[in-house]
């Protein structure tokens, strides 16, 4: 499949873009984001406090911060593929591990581990499949690739409903996830195959005259985005079961985010397209911070479905376009703006759940750090909008 150039035939583009998506939805779509369907269960189970959950979800992504800024170091030994692998590896151990214990400390433990492999193997996959993809001269698969996310919370959603329904536990929850994981680094394993000797990415572009500033102004706008979803990607199952009259809804709010997520990669590249990069990144900010608001002045089912769509059909969608994005504003090596972009989303998502916890401590809602949250996306929103003529 592979050729000394660094090449793959075109009909292997699409195995290995599937190999990605299958990638992501193990490392992030579950094992990030299952706590999320898997946190009200832990919450009745062992009476952990809003707080303490928060704390647990903020250990994931400081992982996930120092992970991605470790994995953006050139000086890293062996293959991307090998990296990228080990860490999907790591990712469904610790996934698994949450079952065998109910000490905090090992949560945060777990937690951190879990958060830095989930960074590696999206640094390392993406960058892997996305130069296959484009030497196979088929980009545009790369949607599939990042699509592999909203699977994998579709996946867990349905996972974590239909065995709780038989009467599963927590602990039942997280080994079901981590074994599914193990499943997707076989299939990753077959999928993807070893990179060729002396594959490079290819050379960009020189960085067109005022890209600095509004890189800086990226930058700034990407760490808000990572304060502001991750409120309502943490605790949204948790407020529709705090909440007695949509309580019913639980098993398919996570399965809607998920869902929404899995094209909206391809949509929001399409927006991008036709807009252009600032526009699109802007206007999926505004829309996730209707969202984000929705989620807690809306009432009733319809309004908390349409704020889990808005929330799954942004989230990777910005992140996609952020960082192609930020690849175009860098002139030669984009490493360095890449590392700071990550920096600051891993710094305002780490954030976010631990002052969620702590402002639902003070209020007994989720209402004040939800408003802050769609505040920070419209500034966001603000940052980065393009309000020239066409």
């Amino acid at each position: 499949m592979t050729s000394d150039s660094g090449t793959i035939p075109a009909q292997g583009a699409a195995a290995v873009a599937l190999g990605g998506c299958i990638a992501l939805a193990a490392a992030m779509g579950i094992g990030r984001f299952v706590y999320t369907p898997i946190l009200p269960f832990m919450v009745e189970s062992l009476g952990l406090s809003q707080a303490q959950a928060g704390i647990v979800a903020s250990a994931n992504f400081l992982g996930y911060l120092l992970g991605a800024l470790a994995a953006a170091k050139a000086a890293l030994p062996g293959g991307r593929r090998r990296w990228f692998l080990a860490a999907l590896a790591v990712s469904a151990l610790t996934t698994a591990a949450m079952a065998a214990e109910t000490s905090l400390v090992l949560f945060l433990v777990l937690r951190f581990a879990g958060g830095v492999a989930s960074a590696f193997v999206l640094v390392f996959s993406s960058a892997l499949v996305l130069d296959r993809l484009a030497a196979a001269g088929k980009p545009g698969f790369s949607a599939l690739h990042f699509a592999g996310v909203g699977c994998g919370i579709a996946l867990s959603a349905v996972l974590v409903a239909v065995l709780a329904a038989q009467g599963s536990d927590w602990r039942d929850l997280w080994l079901a996830s981590g074994a599914v994981s193990l499943l997707a680094l076989a299939a990753a394993v077959k999928l993807i195959p070893p990179e060729p000797e002396g594959a490079s990415s290819p050379p960009r572009g020189a960085a067109q005259d005022g890209d600095r500033r509004r890189l800086v102004a990226l930058i700034v706008a990407y760490g808000l985005f990572g304060f502001g979803y991750v409120i309502t990607a943490t605790f949204l199952s948790t407020l529709v079961r705090l909440t007695p009259e949509i309580r019913w809804l639980e098993p398919y709010v996570w399965l809607t985010v998920g869902l929404a997520a899995v094209p909206s990669v391809a949509f929001w590249t399409w927006v991008a397209g036709r807009l252009g990069k600032a526009r699109g990144f802007a206007l999926a900010c505004l829309a996730e911070g209707l969202g984000v608001a929705l989620s807690v002045l809306g009432s009733g089912a319809l309004s908390v479905l349409l704020a889990a769509a808005l929330l799954g059909g942004t989230f990777m969608g910005i992140t996609a376009l952020g960082l192609v994005y930020a690849r175009s504003l860098t002139a030669g090596d984009p490493r360095r703006s890449i590392a700071l972009m990550t920096a600051a989303f891993g710094l305002g998502q780490m954030i976010g759940p631990s002052f969620a916890g702590y402002a639902y401590g003070f209020g007994q809602s989720f209402l004040l750090p939800s408003l802050v949250a769609a505040a920070a996306l419209l500034v966001a929103f603000a940052l980065t909008m393009d309000w020239r003529r066409a």
